[in-house]
């Protein structure tokens, strides 16, 4: 699905849908109250968010895993591989499994790190930590209470920040912000805090911040006529970078998160390219689901995460380090 944009603000939608999100909170305080969290074999890290999708969780886990690996740690990734049909666990192989299979993040974390899918993710922890994993970077599941962190952090989008403060289906809210910060180490911005995520952070959470930046080169693309598409939580952001690249675009078309394209999709939009001299992009996370004849047709551009503060990047990993050191002693 697409964010609704009704999450954004409050309105005359998100009321009508308060009696349903008082539900959806209600169950989702029962069970963290009655979860008994399995104690993996090994630390984990999770980097999840509040919201339903779109916050940048899977660049910051990337950027953190792929420098905690510079500094020796045994880093495998984990993900619930939400979009693919395997339940795992699951060791992913990019070279036999596509999208459809385990989703289209992990192919994303696999470049990184080994990375494992599991529905169940105290087992794919464990399958993990027999694999050879040292430390697990879990992709998403601040919200699941099953398995043990060592340190967590919460990953919020500084524009759309918590959106219209709402729970779902009512706003984009997985759960209030009080309790999601209360149980998070750090908290991760990106991009320019214009939601007055500061303010909402407790006392004693580290807090630090970066941006989602493009490649130096901008993918070859920079200053060109582009046919954009993405089918993310919030396209507007890809298109915006596109556009900070000095990109003309000639056209854009927005499908919904995790979207699985058709051949027929693709060929429309590469005509409509054509048409104009113009090139179609898309994001790295849509790349892995295009059909394969087609792929080489699209260009990619894949962002990454950038620290605001290389002393505060420094003092976070620091933090995290500590952590899972004093896990790793009690285990």
């Amino acid at each position: 699905m697409r964010t609704p944009e009704f999450w954004r603000r409050d309105g005359l939608a998100a009321r009508a849908l308060a009696p349903a999100s008082w539900l959806y909170g209600a169950v989702a305080a029962v069970r963290h109250r009655t979860a008994r969290p399995v104690q993996p074999p090994v630390p984990v890290l999770c980097v999840g968010n509040l919201v339903a999708g779109g916050a940048g969780k899977t660049p910051v886990a990337l950027a953190l895993g792929a420098k905690l690996a510079a500094r020796g740690h045994a880093v495998h990734f984990l993900s619930r591989g939400y979009g693919g049909r395997e339940r795992g666990p699951l060791l992913v192989d990019p070279a036999r499994h596509g999208a459809d299979a385990v989703g289209d993040e992990p192919l994303l974390l696999a470049r990184v790190a080994p990375t494992w899918v599991s529905a169940d993710r105290a087992a794919g922890a464990t399958a993990a930590a027999e694999g050879g994993a040292g430390l697990i970077v879990m992709d998403d599941g601040h919200q699941n209470a099953t398995v043990a962190k060592a340190c967590s952090i919460v990953v919020v989008d500084g524009v759309y920040g918590f959106g219209n403060g709402r729970l779902l289906p009512a706003g984009p809210l997985r759960e209030t912000v009080a309790a999601g910060l209360a149980r998070a180490d750090a908290v991760v911005a990106v991009g320019p805090d214009e939601a007055g995520i500061g303010a909402a952070i407790p006392t004693g959470v580290r807090a630090s911040a970066g941006r989602l930046a493009p490649p130096p080169d901008g993918a070859g693309i920079a200053d060109r006529k582009v046919v954009a598409f993405a089918g993310i939580a919030r396209p507007e952001k890809f298109f915006a970078t596109l556009r900070t690249l000095g990109c003309r675009i000639e056209h854009t078309r927005a499908f919904a998160d995790h979207h699985r394209y058709r051949e027929a999709e693709i060929a429309v939009l590469l005509q409509i390219a054509a048409s104009r001299g113009a090139v179609a992009v898309t994001t790295a996370k849509d790349a892995v689901r295009l059909p394969p004849a087609l792929r080489g047709a699209v260009r990619v551009l894949d962002i990454v995460f950038e620290w605001n503060d290389a002393a505060a990047e420094e003092a976070l990993i620091a933090e995290i380090e500590k952590r899972t050191a004093i896990a790793s002693e009690a285990g």
